[in-house]
């Protein structure tokens, strides 16, 4: 059990007989009545966001998880399968539980994060940062620095992400898996 109080981002909690991550919450105390926390919750399973209010002190329980780190190997028609890095033990993923499946590439390191005593899989998370190949892009024009401008650009996993103009075919990129979004250029 854990009181609202205890609210973190990234807990999951039962509610509504389902098994919910906390995005964010956010405590409030009006100038009138009593306080209370205000939360977005996304189901395990549905992937689905709900905003949520609790009175401050209400208690929820809360779902033990954990982490491990696996390897991605290889996509087929049955899922996304990946390795245990520690019992080489050999698991199947389904696209929906993953959160960026565009940017996996082979050998790609990940975090499954399973339910403790269901054994149950939750959810698999990519890191950060992905590094990609540009795959094809098309050419910059010289000199045209001067903007903020982007064009698309196809990544060596077949994922489409905006580039800003400097960017060429071959060159190597970070990406951040949460949004796609261009980070920077990385030497090879």
């Amino acid at each position: 059990m854990a009181s609202t109080a205890d609210f973190k981002n990234g807990m999951c909690i039962e509610y509504n007989h389902g098994l919910y991550f906390i995005i964010e919450f956010q405590h409030v105390k009006p100038g009138k009545g009593p306080a209370f926390v205000r939360t977005k919750l996304k189901n395990v399973k549905t992937g689905k966001v709900l905003d949520n209010t609790f009175t401050s002190g209400h208690k929820v329980n809360t779902a033990r998880i954990e982490r491990r780190d696996f390897q991605f190997l290889y996509k087929d028609d049955m899922g996304y399968n990946f390795m245990n890095n520690e019992t080489y033990e050999q698991i199947n993923i389904e696209e929906a539980l993953i959160d960026a499946p565009q940017f996996l590439k082979d050998g790609e390191q990940v975090e499954v994060i399973f339910h403790a005593e269901e054994e149950m899989i939750l959810g698999c998370e990519l890191p950060n940062h992905v590094v990609m190949e540009i795959t094809y892009t098309e050419p910059g024009l010289k000199g045209d620095t001067a903007t903020n401008a982007s064009k698309p650009a196809t990544t060596e996993t077949g994922a489409t992400i905006q580039v800003p103009l400097f960017v060429n075919q071959g060159d190597v990129v970070k990406v951040e898996s949460k949004t796609g979004n261009y980070v920077e250029r990385v030497k090879k």
